[in-house]
């Protein structure tokens, strides 16, 4: 496995292209603009930004992308052939992922052709880009259920007709991350191409399915904002790019303090409103109840807080519920201009706790103002 300081990896976020393939999801050309922009200015390398050979409408949203001059690589996604990849051409765009399925399962049910097939589409399709003067990422649709001897051989006729890297695609989800480790390696230790790994999150492990990936070298990976894409969606943004510095230290000196916005811009937009609970960018996965953990955050931060919310533009929020202690309960009643003794406090809370639990909720300032209102009478 590589060390640290040896990643360099390259973000190619796809959220206008399989993050607009979620079912119902339909971004507008100002809102693809402003994503864009956002995701250009918070430092992602490459954005996937489209299919052209969806038709003229597709064509010309590229096009304006194009004419931003971002410093970001725009890329679009085709299938291998000659007419998809002209559509991108003639969209401005000179970085193409070429799609074909590679598994055996995908061959015969739904290209119903052979492997041979296969490698001459790819033959063709590529050769076309290359003469046009195009970087090519060929897209290995379907390739963690694919024989890994023949990816083998698709990469090496790749990389002989110039492919600039090769992307291994986990279409359904279905590998574990020792399993995407150990597949990605193989095809690494083999093939002196550059590899990207492509994750969905059928079984919930395309964040962990695309570090391992990276871990077992990959150099380019797949994101979605908010987890956007077919089906359950393809690994998160926020979640690669903070599990690789906080898991892994590897920093990709992205502007990770603005991706709360990003992430809000894009669950507006895809009416997909954000979980508070929503790994990384909720709202209240900053949020501490619990006696022993309010506690101790308030003692040093780090004892239950895995890296400062600021770092992703959160605050730090305590719940005031059921299972609060008396230094959690005393923290937030000071924001509210109370002090309590502590001989009070005990008391205090245990009005609280019996609140929450008549409500099976947390209390919000206005219910802690009104109890000690209430409490202070009685006293």
């Amino acid at each position: 496995m590589q060390d640290a300081k040896d990643f360099q990896v390259v973000i190619d976020d796809t959220t206008l292209r399989d993050g607009e393939q979620t079912a119902g999801v339909v971004f507008s050309m100002d809102e693809k603009i402003r994503i864009a922009r956002l995701l250009d200015e918070i430092g992602v390398g490459e954005i996937e930004c489209g299919i052209p050979a969806m038709g003229k409408e597709e064509q010309q949203s590229v096009r304006a992308l194009v004419d931003l001059g971002l410093d970001a690589r725009l890329i679009t996604w085709n299938r291998a052939v000659k007419d998809d990849i002209q559509a991108s051409i003639d969209s401005g765009i000179r970085a193409v992922d070429i799609s074909l399925s590679v598994s055996d399962i995908h061959i015969a049910n739904k290209l119903r052709k052979t492997r041979s097939w296969v490698k001459e589409q790819l033959k063709v399709a590529l050769g076309f880009a290359k003469e046009h003067g195009l970087y090519v990422s060929v897209g290995a649709e379907d390739a963690s259920r694919a024989d890994l001897d023949f990816l083998v051989v698709l990469m090496e006729s790749a990389r002989s007709l110039g492919a600039d890297r090769f992307r291994f695609c986990d279409t359904l989800g279905v590998l574990d991350p020792f399993s995407m480790f150990e597949k990605v390696r193989y095809l690494a230790n083999r093939v002196p191409l550059d590899i990207e790994v492509h994750t969905h999150n059928d079984l919930g492990m395309a964040t962990a399915n695309a570090i391992a990936g990276v871990r077992a070298g990959a150099k380019f990976v797949n994101t979605t904002v908010n987890g956007l894409g077919e089906r359950a969606g393809n690994a998160a943004l926020e979640e690669v790019v903070m599990a690789l510095r906080h898991a892994c230290g590897v920093e990709l000196g992205l502007d990770t303090g603005r991706f709360v916005e990003l992430s809000k811009l894009v669950g507006q937009a895809s009416c997909r409103p954000v979980p508070e609970w929503k790994a990384v960018v909720g709202e209240k996965v900053f949020s501490h109840e619990s006696g022993l953990h309010a506690d101790g955050v308030l003692k040093y931060s780090a004892n239950y807080e895995g890296y400062d919310p600021a770092e992703v533009g959160l605050i730090r929020y305590l719940v005031i519920g059921k299972h609060s202690g008396r230094h959690g309960l005393c923290e937030r009643l000071r924001a509210l201009q109370i002090e309590l003794a502590p001989q009070e406090a005990e008391s205090f809370l245990a009005a609280v706790r019996s609140a929450a639990q008549f409500r099976k909720g947390s209390l919000s300032d206005l219910d802690l103002l009104n109890l000690y209102a209430d409490y202070r009478q009685v006293a």
